[in-house]
């Protein structure tokens, strides 16, 4: 079980939050959209806990990243992305494209060969993404079938206290997912709506 600790969203706390990760533990951070469930995208054992704090089975988990020069390591990113990106980013989307790394583990995808990115625009979040290397696994930290938390108490009451530490940042600006588009493939495929209308997707991709 995690320490559940809960601390300030100051430099000091983001950076003990991005060492705990590079030790393979899980923290719960705010980011724009909801409240985030984050380690190691390169970690295994750390990804086989958050799956187990959702009480869910393998579901592809998406991956924060602090730059596009980030980005582009992990993914590959084609004409539509780089237009959705550069519009969008930092920002409430999330744009699912043909993974790149091999080094990420098969775990992180639940085998599949796309993934899902996204730049948030919170600098707490975008601080210790950066700390943390460049990229943290970003799924909502709630228990798998519950609404996506907004605040540090929504996170206890949905997810509770199994995570090793929680950066408070106060409740989110948008309190509302990211829109997720599939850009893998030849049609462009949105999966959710969030804080992003469909419509106004399409436009920039059309």
């Amino acid at each position: 079980m995690g320490l559940g600790l809960i601390v300030k969203c100051d430099e000091e706390s983001l950076i003990k939050a991005s060492e705990m990760v590079k030790k393979g533990k899980v923290v719960v951070y705010p980011t724009d959209t909801v409240y985030g469930l984050g380690c190691n995208p390169y970690d295994s054992s750390a990804i086989d806990r958050v799956f187990e704090l959702k009480s869910r089975k393998c579901k592809p988990l998406p991956v924060l990243c602090s730059s596009m020069d980030v980005v582009r390591r992990l993914v590959k990113l084609d004409e539509r992305g780089i237009r959705l990106a550069s519009k969008f980013w930092p920002g409430p989307l999330t744009i699912i494209a043909k993974k790149r790394d091999e080094a990420l583990p098969k775990i992180l995808t639940c085998g599949s060969d796309k993934l899902g990115i996204r730049i948030p625009n919170h600098e707490g979040a975008k601080r210790l993404i950066e700390l943390c290397g460049g990229s943290l696994v970003g799924t909502s930290a709630n228990k798998s079938g519950l609404k996506s938390p907004k605040n540090p108490s929504e996170v206890l009451k949905r997810l509770g206290r199994g995570f090793d530490l929680m950066i408070d940042g106060g409740p989110t600006t948008l309190g509302k997912e990211s829109t997720v588009i599939d850009l893998a493939g030849e049609n462009p495929l949105v999966i959710r709506e969030g804080a992003l209308k469909a419509s106004v997707l399409l436009e920039h991709i059309v």
